[in-house]
């Protein structure tokens, strides 16, 4: 399992990440998804720990902790919705309304 890792600045770098992270266990792996446009950074990340006694760790010290100007919000990742190939819409072309 990973961890999310919210409201971070946009000046973070994975080493950054990693050194917060380290304290806590071994860090396994770290994404920073970037913008598909712009190749900004989107201000969150996923940390991935050895176990979960080291996850459960980091989550309660860094939850709410200020960090770079910012206060991150750290919890256990949820696993991605499948959205199906039309990106989550309904295929109805109703754009989501209802035609009642």
């Amino acid at each position: 399992m990973s961890l999310y890792v919210g409201n971070l600045s946009y000046d973070v770098e994975e080493d950054d990440l990693r050194q917060v992270f380290v304290e806590y266990g071994t860090v396994n792996r770290i994404q920073m998804p970037t913008d598909r446009e712009t190749g900004r950074k989107r201000g969150f990340a996923f940390v991935e720990m050895s176990a979960e006694a080291e996850e459960d760790a980091a989550i309660e010290a860094l939850d709410s902790a200020e960090w770079m100007g910012r206060s991150l919000k750290v919890n256990k990742a949820k696993p991605k919705e499948d959205r199906g190939p039309s990106g989550g819409r309904r295929g109805d072309n109703s754009g989501g309304y209802s035609r009642r």
